[in-house]
């Protein structure tokens, strides 16, 4: 077996899976329930998950390479500790079960949001100071705390590299992710106006190659930064209209006019036990890393993202092609 990877159900692991079957190597993937992403895929499947160290260890058997991708992701806070515990707990346990099992390389997937954002008028690189106050947000400081156990792990004698995507976006987008879900909202009309903010933006097929490249020449010890180009979420809205010739929400609320509404959101949700899509945590993102350069990675690993708008449609395409775009919205 070459491969194993933690999180191969989600977004980006999708994406990574198929890049390595047309390899031709063999992969050993962590499951737990929900298996669409890997269906009729050539993978051999480990029953279990991060906080599980035994489940780990069999995922580790015999494997030269680990892709650590399995994290929470999390606008709303630390949601009963689970955050922390799966973001760094769970590394932790990636960690342990490498070295026992003397894996060759740990690619671990962290996050632009392990980086901080302040101060917001400066470029973001890899000489970023880490999310590690205090008063970080629940996610952000996990995945820094999860960044730092694994490049803490070098010492150890784990060949270890860390990717950090920023707001990803490509198909094989089973679920879909948040990022998704941003797109399928703007392409259906389903708010009246949007945010005044946007992302920087990364293909999903991208990052995978980004990893792929790190694990051959990535640098043990290293952080990559894996982003794409900052685009205004109403930039996205006028490249959809432009794909598919129909409306699209055009007019941007100031995030101040919502701050107050993002509160109440966030209180009924948690009231109603369900997941909202707009928080406080939310505004601020759509606010901050706005500067990011990916030129470490460009130099060092070969890594060129492609262009917005071939992401776009691909992505509406694969969306389509799943049934997830109503027809009478074009």
């Amino acid at each position: 077996m070459d491969i194993a990877i933690t999180g191969a159900t989600g977004h980006v692991g999708a994406s990574l899976v198929r890049k390595i079957l047309e390899q031709g190597r063999s992969v050993r993937v962590l499951v737990r329930n929900d298996l669409r992403a890997i269906q009729g895929l050539d993978v051999e499947t480990a029953r279990g998950d991060v906080l599980d160290p035994d489940s780990l260890m069999k995922l580790c058997r015999g494997v030269t390479t680990v892709f650590h991708l399995a994290a929470k992701i999390s606008i709303v806070g630390s949601e009963g500790g689970m955050v922390e515990k799966i973001n760094i707990e769970g590394t932790q346990n990636v960690i342990e079960a490498c070295l026992r099992n003397r894996v060759q390389r740990l690619v671990h997937f962290s996050s632009i949001h392990a980086y901080s954002s302040h101060p917001k008028d400066q470029v973001i690189d890899e000489t970023r100071r880490l999310a590690l106050d205090d008063d970080e947000f629940y996610y952000d400081r996990s995945k820094a705390m999860g960044q730092l156990e694994a490049l803490k792990a070098v010492d150890r004698g784990l060949n270890t590299v860390v990717i950090n995507p920023t707001a990803v976006i490509g198909p094989c987008d089973f679920k879909p992710s948040r990022m998704g879900e941003v797109l399928l909202d703007i392409y259906h009309c389903r708010y009246p106006a949007l945010i005044d903010g946007g992302y920087n933006w990364v293909d999903s097929r991208d990052v995978a190659d980004c990893a792929l490249a790190a694990e051959k020449k990535g640098k043990a010890g290293e952080a990559y930064l894996a982003s794409g180009t900052w685009h205004h979420v109403c930039d996205i809205a006028r490249i959809i209209s432009e794909i598919y010739c129909k409306k699209t929400p055009r007019f941007a609320t100031p995030v101040w006019l919502c701050s107050l509404p993002s509160y109440c959101v966030l209180a009924v949700s948690k009231m109603r036990n369900v997941t909202p899509k707009f928080t406080p945590y939310a505004l601020k993102t759509i606010r901050s890393h706005r500067y990011i350069t990916h030129e470490k990675a460009t130099r060092e690993l070969g890594y060129t993202p492609r262009p917005i708008n071939d992401t776009i449609r691909d992505t509406l395409e694969w969306f389509s092609a799943q049934g997830m775009l109503e027809q009478n919205c074009r």
